[in-house]
């Protein structure tokens, strides 16, 4: 990983990679000033951050055929997607400047013959124009909300729509006449893009090679599907490793989450991890009305951007102290009412966990929903399902692990006081948007997710001792080492470790630089890798916004590794090299 150049994929030579090589610390820095030295290299980035280069090229397109050269659009899954998206400009953009805000809704031409398969997937793409100037508002929802179209579903689209498959609503739509078998393997088909673009894109090789395996003349459609069902139940606790897709699974309920009567369909998937916050917090209203949640503990970005601009607004309590917690239920013994208290388990980044016992009797006394990140932590190593109403996480990271696809899921406990409520709520409202390559990519991808997971715990305390026993390290930030490690413990699993990742600070900045230009990792956004991954975070997470980060103890020179599968000799070796070249510093 260490060969990576400026502006690659991470993993090289991947189209779809959710993550790029920002090598030294003056890249991370002109990365967010927008320098062109570094933005002309850049092929694709972290997916909400950076709109991958097949989706501008499709958006590009629906402007040429359905509008002018002054707007834009922004691609999404759905007409719901898009439209809570136009709603949102409408409602930031100053008084009188929002113009026209479109949307276009292209589908499947069902005037031509379309195979069974094509008529599963049923492709669709809804595009919001807009005039030119509010791109900066359409891209805070796109961040934000992770509603966007993923890439593959971009790709995928785009050679339709360019072969004329892709119909607006003015088009008239008959009876679906299916043919056997996928349209790929039809002669003239619109996967013959696909031939042209795989001598210089290796993973869309892999993309087209293993739907086709499970796509094939004679596999049944329903894959798509058994592929949800199998990540579900991963997920819910009730499968581990292999599983044949061919087979259709029986549902099932599980304890291993830590609670009773857990069902796969308590478990929701979604394009990306925000988007399972987004929609949470959207269903929550639903069920309680229009009141404030909490944000509790140093907050990711986004989760904290959903509750400021999506409804009434956030108490925030950026430290996630015991303090910050006889303060808010001092605000609830005196009539405060909250909708629900969002935290992340352990915090990213500082790896504090808080108090999920008394968070969840203050919740049971006061009336209010508790959603919990468990992103960082994982099932495996925590059980925190049980001090939850609703479990968010991001698949992307080690769910996955090959930062290739993205991916989020939700999950309803069954035994919370809100269960019945949510439940209906979801299943009122939810929406599948997750597009089936990726899902695809995902179900081989989380196999052996498990396994995975010790080899990362083990590694990651290795680094952490190298760490802590060099004296140009001021601090080591993880949770087996935190004031807040009873916490932790209290949600540990019998066999579960303290995960994969891990922060650190130097006395000095200029040793913090050297470091991190020196060390041989994968160095980008993104976290949960299976291979090592290193990140100025702060510098990445809050450039705008040092003073306000440090006055929550998160200082600007922090650097975040996220710990991968590899040898652990080896890896402490390369930490130790780069350790050598902070010492070097100011001979």
């Amino acid at each position: 990983m260490s060969s990576i150049e400026l502006g690659d994929s991470i993993p090289s030579l991947t189209a779809h990679a959710v993550s790029m090589s920002l090598p030294t610390w003056t890249d991370n820095v002109d990365y967010e000033e927008g320098a062109s030295r570094v933005m002309d290299k850049l092929p694709n980035g972290y997916p909400r951050f950076f709109i991958h280069r097949s989706i501008v090229a499709f958006a590009d397109d629906i402007i040429s055929r359905y509008s002018t050269s002054d707007r834009q659009a922004m691609l999404f899954p759905s007409s719901k997607t898009a439209q809570r998206c136009r709603t949102f400009i409408e409602a930031k953009a100053e008084s009188g400047l929002a113009g026209e805000v479109k949307i276009i809704d292209l589908f499947l031409d069902k005037t031509r013959e379309v195979s069974k398969i094509m008529a599963k997937i049923s492709p669709s793409v809804s595009a919001v124009i807009f005039n030119k100037d509010l791109f900066p508002i359409a891209k805070q929802y796109w961040q934000h909300a992770g509603d966007g179209i993923s890439s593959r579903h971009a790709e995928f689209c785009h050679s339709l729509f360019l072969d004329g498959r892709l119909a607006d609503s003015t088009s008239p739509q008959p009876i679906i006449n299916q043919k056997k078998g996928p349209k790929r393997y039809q002669a003239g088909s619109v996967y013959q893009a696909f031939s042209e673009e795989n001598k210089v894109a290796p993973e869309r090789v892999e993309s087209t090679q293993f739907l086709e395996e499970r796509f094939g003349r004679n596999l049944d459609i329903s894959l798509v599907d058994n592929a949800k069902s199998a990540i579900r139940r991963r997920i819910a606790g009730s499968l581990v490793g292999e599983v044949d897709l061919a087979v259709e699974p029986s549902k099932t309920t599980s304890d291993s989450r830590g609670v009773k009567g857990l069902s796969d369909d308590d478990v929701y998937l979604y394009p990306c991890g925000m988007n399972s916050i987004f929609n949470t917090h959207r269903m929550l209203m639903e069920c309680r009305g229009q009141l404030k949640s909490i944000s509790f503990g140093f907050p990711y970005v986004d989760t904290l951007k959903i509750l400021e601009k999506f409804g009434p607004g956030c108490l925030f309590y950026g430290h996630g102290s015991s303090e910050e917690l006889d303060d808010l239920e001092t605000r609830l013994k005196g009539g405060e009412r909250y909708l629900a208290l969002f935290c992340e388990f352990p915090g990213n980044p500082m790896l504090k966990c808080p108090d999920l016992k008394r968070i969840k009797k203050l919740a049971d006394a006061y009336d209010f929903a508790v959603v919990v990140d468990e992103t960082i932590g994982n099932s495996i190593n925590v059980h925190v399902l049980p001090h939850a109403d609703v479990v968010v996480s991001s698949l992307t990271k080690i769910f996955s692990g090959d930062c290739n696809v993205m991916g989020g899921s939700a999950i309803l406990n069954p035994e919370g006081r809100y269960y019945q409520q949510l439940k209906s709520a979801f299943e009122a409202d939810y929406e599948d948007n997750y597009w089936a390559e990726d899902v695809m990519f995902m179900e081989r991808n989380s196999r052996d997710f498990v396994t995975r997971i010790k080899k990362i715990n083990d590694n990651a305390e290795a680094i952490c001792n190298v760490l802590q026993g060099h004296a140009l390290v001021k601090e080591v930030y993880y949770p087996k080492y935190s004031p807040t490690r009873q916490f932790y413990d209290d949600c540990r699993t019998p066999a579960g470790g303290y995960g994969g990742l891990l922060s650190f600070t130097f006395h000095k900045k200029d040793h913090a630089v050297a470091f991190f230009d020196r060390i041989e990792t994968a160095k980008g956004p993104s976290l949960g890798t299976n291979f090592t991954l290193t990140s100025p975070y702060v510098l990445l997470a809050h450039y705008r916004e040092f003073d306000w980060a440090a006055g929550f103890g998160v200082p600007a020179d922090l650097l975040r590794i996220s710990v991968g599968v590899e040898d652990e000799e080896d890896l402490k070796s390369r930490f130790a090299i780069a350790l050598e070249a902070a010492e070097a510093v100011g001979r």
